[in-house]
């Protein structure tokens, strides 16, 4: 719902529920090697992403422990989107192409607040 618009009112069971007057979407989490920025990029791109937050990302899991001690080698990035549901799905399958060759997980997460 953009701003600017009332809450829609539903009425269940005799209980009057208010909907909330916040911006509906998903949010996309990927933690994955550095090296694949770029690619990423491309991709949040080609989907016609209008918006992500990138940062360094340090950790321990499957992959070992990535601590980004030396610049350029061992280095994460966490990269974060707010998508619609069908964007959400398109990335998800396409980041299925960089499993097998990169350390990279991907989740997403149903979220609602001041965005566009």
């Amino acid at each position: 719902m953009r701003s600017g618009q009332q809450p829609r009112t539903t009425i269940f069971f005799g209980i009057i529920i208010m909907s909330s007057s916040f911006s509906q979407g998903m949010v996309v989490t990927i933690i994955c090697e550095a090296v694949l920025q770029e690619r990423l990029i491309k991709l949040l791109q080609a989907l016609n992403v209008s918006g992500y937050t990138i940062i360094p990302a340090q950790g321990a899991g499957s992959h070992g422990k990535r601590m980004g001690d030396m610049a350029g080698y061992n280095t994460n990035i966490e990269v974060k989107t707010i998508v619609t549901p069908e964007i959400s799905d398109q990335l998800l399958e396409k980041l299925k192409q960089f499993q097998g060759s990169h350390a990279l997980i991907a989740f997403r997460q149903k979220v609602e607040g001041l965005f566009d």
